[in-house]
């Protein structure tokens, strides 16, 4: 009876045991226990398709939610292009368990879509491949076919119902369908393999950087003379040298001329005369023509006294360039007694190539850095573009205007200039590499999409980072190719010499068939 008792616990515990770890087990599922299930299976052939995939868990047969999509891949593997790739965006979910992605189905027939996630609370990766076909849109009930036209893109038409070397199926071209005569048509296959690319075209500033050398220059508005009128002599220098700074006003020269002496006399018996005082005769005018300074003739006005010598000022601050007196010498009329230089504000002489000239504009942006110190660099603008070239190396001078407080900047220095050049107004503009060149003219590539491409003629105009302005030819918004243009190009001249060929054998043999029926 004790026996029998031992048994039933133990059987009980055991049993209390299993239950409690039984929904531990029953949350570790398999991956396999779910699948992805397409929500429909055929779909219209074209860019913008969306495909939507139900996840199911097989066991309760409900969808499952907030699943992370990690693997997508969509390829042509049933119709033996598993190559043949397209590209899929994931889109918001708009019911519960339901994934949907946008794809680009470039060509009739089968597609498998490659999927795998991570469900919440699972550790392995569901995945699937599920298979959907590209169908071709519904045949326009009320426009007639006017023939049939290479799936691939080769230039072959049909009048009637065909189908090419692969089993596909010839495309309709419809009556008032756009006119593809000028259209090149390549694979999407090979359009892939080959790397094209297209960019739209947009409106822009085009700007680029000239690059130029320099030479530093003073300002010729900021350089002054003290020159002599008349014949003097020396009495006085003062203690300045050149390469040395003075400031505005300060005395350098005290100069004795018996021809200033004999005019300030006549001033002062001028002024003796003068009831009032004021002179009204040419005394002082004569003193000014003599270019003696104003504070000189004022002291001769106050004081009534013919001075021994004149005091010659700086007409302003300065670096002194030339130092042409010493005391005790005489200076002949004209001669020049001291040259002065302002060098706080300075010039930059660049010479920018005839190709540069075009982009470039008064009050332009430019920056100056010195050779011997790659780390100072300034900053000023084009103030003028001189009106020649150079006809030894073809080039035009720029003067660019700066701020020199430092006197870092020195005139004759050698310096590297970038200046910033372009239009003010926007154009349309297309990556360089857009343009097809021949010299003859000048072609860009449109990208009409599914393969199929249109040659078109431009007019170009500048150019600057890796842009070129479009004048004629191309619209705002239009695709361009940017990559494997060439192989395109190449490929429409290919298409062109088919036709003219075709042409030229049906017109023989129109020749041939107008000579048989004659008598």
């Amino acid at each position: 009876m004790r026996t029998h008792f031992d048994r039933r616990a133990i059987f009980a515990a055991m049993l209390t045991l299993l239950l409690s770890v039984a929904p531990f087990y029953a949350a570790k599922a398999d991956p396999r226990d779910y699948e992805f299930r397409l929500v429909e299976s055929a779909m219209k052939k074209g860019d913008g398709a969306v495909i939507a995939a139900l996840l199911i868990d097989k066991r309760s047969g409900k969808p499952v939610p907030d699943a992370v999509i990690v693997v997508t891949r969509l390829d042509m593997a049933p119709d033996g292009m598993e190559t043949m790739i397209s590209q899929i965006e994931p889109l918001p979910s708009l019911e519960s368990g339901t994934y949907r992605f946008k794809a680009n189905l470039s060509m009739e027939g089968g597609w498998r879509l490659s999927l795998g996630a991570k469900v919440q609370g699972e550790t392995g990766l569901v995945e699937s491949k599920l298979i959907l076909k590209a169908v071709p849109e519904p045949v326009k009930a009320h426009h007639k076919i006017r023939f049939y036209r290479n799936p691939m893109g080769l230039p072959d038409t049909s009048p009637v119902p065909k189908k090419d070397s692969m089993g596909m199926d010839y495309i309709p071209v419809f009556e008032g369908d756009e006119d593809e005569s000028g259209i090149v048509k390549i694979s999407p296959g090979k359009v892939q393999r080959t790397g094209v690319r297209s960019v739209p075209a947009t409106l822009q500033k085009i700007t680029k950087t000239i690059r130029a050398p320099g030479i530093v220059a003073l300002d010729e508005r900021r350089i002054s003379v003290i020159s002599a009128r008349v014949d003097a002599f020396v009495e006085q220098v003062a203690s300045v040298t050149a390469g040395e700074s003075v400031t505005k006003n300060q005395p350098l020269v005290t100069l004795f001329s018996t021809e200033i002496a004999a005019a300030a006399a006549q001033f002062i018996t001028e002024l003796a005369t003068d009831s009032r005082g004021v002179t009204t005769g040419g005394a002082k005018k004569r003193l000014e023509n003599l270019g003696v300074p104003s504070e000189e003739i004022a002291g001769i006005e106050r004081s009534r006294k013919v001075p021994p010598n004149m005091v010659w000022r700086a007409p302003q601050g300065g670096i002194v360039l030339e130092r042409n007196v010493i005391v005790g010498m005489k200076m002949a009329s004209g001669t020049t007694l001291f040259r002065i230089a302002d060098a706080t504000r300075i010039w930059v002489l660049a010479d920018v190539t005839e190709q540069g000239l075009a982009s470039l504009r008064m009050g332009a942006e430019a920056t100056i850095q010195l050779r011997h110190r790659p780390d100072l660099t300034f900053s000023g603008k084009v103030s003028l573009i001189y009106p020649q070239v150079n006809l030894e190396t073809r080039a035009a001078r720029v003067r660019i205007e700066l701020a020199n407080p430092d006197l870092v900047l020195l005139p004759n220095m050698f310096v590297d200039v970038e200046i910033t050049a372009g239009d003010d107004m926007e154009r349309i503009a297309v990556p360089e590499s857009a343009v097809i060149d021949s010299g003859a003219r000048k072609t860009v590539l449109l990208d009409r999409g599914e393969g199929r491409f249109e040659p078109r003629e431009v007019k170009t105009g500048q150019r600057g980072n890796g842009f070129v302005a479009i004048l004629d030819g191309v619209a705002e918004g239009e695709k361009v190719v940017t990559a494997a243009n060439f192989l395109i190009d190449a490929e429409s001249n290919l298409k062109s010499a088919l036709q003219s060929l075709t042409m030229a054998q049906e017109t023989s043999n129109q020749d041939k068939a107008s000579m048989e029926k004659q008598p």
